[in-house]
């Protein structure tokens, strides 16, 4: 396995080490806020902005990183930042300051991924790109198996001590930091020596950028316009009767497949074809939230949600893999940055329309409209976008 080389092994390892810290949290995060007064309302606000934040900063400091020729003080500032906003959230329960501590999150999250990614781009072939990625997405999503098992192992026997959990994430979050300076930068020229990158300069870089690339992003955005938060499918499992302690349990299980199946489902990727994998991702995607409107028992929700592990597995790194694929190596860091930046926009509006739709006709409505456009969206691909390159 030479493809997963020395950087690639440190940014999964630090990405594993950051999920633990973060899905510490998460199934906790709107209790807490609940029990230090936020309505229903302001939790909604508080994460609008923090996804705000996140989505446009990905852009600008994606552009920043391929502008500067640098990858790893992006990577290393984003990290660090994340690490912070933990304890941060444990000090004080003043309203601005938890919107400080999650905008810090998110910032962090704004200011690493396009510059991670393209690291990793850096580290492959445009033959090992799906395994590279999925290998780093397996690891990252693992995190996402440990930190939720770990935050309900503390919670058995500390139950309702909410701020010391987040102290405790702390500590995951600084291993994180201390792995990222053992990154090393590769010798790479700036794209334009004296001028500025404003904070929506990104933008420019649609116009420009390869037409397969524009076709692509437009179906990827389409398809996250129905892809609402996944606390849509866990508020479907808790309507229908599962305990808490089940509802987790099923989205733990989730997370599990999606950690094993995102680096075989990478290589089998680079064997027959990204665009393959992804269709074939998106499809099963549309088989769970038709199968959501059928189901009523923990049994069935589980299959579904393995194959809802599946799905992610076959689209999140696969995507990111694709986009590199089929955009110059300068730009990398700006195309990623750039289609996370809309994908964050769309994100907010797919669970406003969501919620808009469950409101309005019911759950059934609302899992049916997403299965319908995910299926367009299907068509569209395999009609319009060619299978990138390979070799």
């Amino acid at each position: 396995m030479k493809y997963l080389t020395r950087t690639v092994w440190i940014l999964s390892i630090i990405s594993l080490l950051t999920d633990i810290a973060s899905e510490m949290l998460y199934p906790i995060m709107p209790i807490y806020l609940k029990s230090i007064g936020f309505s229903v309302l302001l939790i909604g606000i508080l994460e609008g902005v923090a996804e705000a934040t996140a989505g446009l900063s990905k852009g600008y400091f994606g552009k920043l990183s391929d502008h500067a020729g640098r990858r790893a003080p992006f990577v290393r500032l984003g990290y660090t930042f994340s690490a912070l906003s933990k304890p941060m959230m444990a000090l004080t329960v003043y309203p601005l300051w938890i919107f400080l501590a999650r905008t810090v999150d998110r910032a962090g999250k704004g200011i690493r991924t396009g510059a991670r990614d393209a690291m990793l781009s850096d580290e492959a072939t445009p033959a090992t790109k799906g395994r590279v990625f999925g290998f780093h997405r397996s690891m990252d999503t693992l995190g996402a198996v440990i930190g939720p098992a770990l935050a309900l192992l503390y919670l058995c026997f500390y139950p309702a001590e909410y701020r010391v959990l987040f102290l405790l994430a702390f500590f995951p979050g600084v291993l994180a930091i201390t792995c990222s300076f053992l990154l090393k930068d590769k010798i790479r020229p700036k794209t334009a020596n004296g001028t500025q990158v404003s904070f929506f300069s990104f933008l420019h870089y649609w116009k420009s950028s390869p037409v397969v690339y524009r076709q692509l992003v437009a179906g990827l955005l389409i398809f996250t316009l129905c892809n609402s938060s996944d606390v849509f499918l866990l508020l479907k499992m808790k309507q229908e009767g599962l305990s808490d302690t089940a509802t987790i349990g099923v989205y733990i299980f989730y997370n599990m497949v999606y950690a094993i199946a995102s680096f075989p489902l990478g290589v089998l990727a680079d064997q027959i074809g990204l665009k393959k994998i992804f269709v074939a991702g998106l499809l099963l995607f549309a088989i769970v939230y038709a199968g959501m409107t059928v189901a009523h028992d923990w049994y069935w929700y589980g299959l579904l949600f393995f194959l809802y592990g599946l799905y992610a597995a076959a689209t999140e790194g696969i995507s990111k893999a694709w986009i590199s694929n089929i955009t110059s190596k300068n730009d990398t860091a700006t195309a990623i940055g750039t289609y996370a930046a809309f994908q964050s926009v769309c994100t907010m509006l797919a669970s406003s329309l969501t919620g808009l739709i469950w409101f309005k006709f019911g759950a059934g409505s609302a899992l049916l409209t997403t299965t319908v456009i995910a299926v367009m969206v299907v068509i569209y691909i395999l009609i319009t976008i060619p299978e990138p390159e390979s070799m």
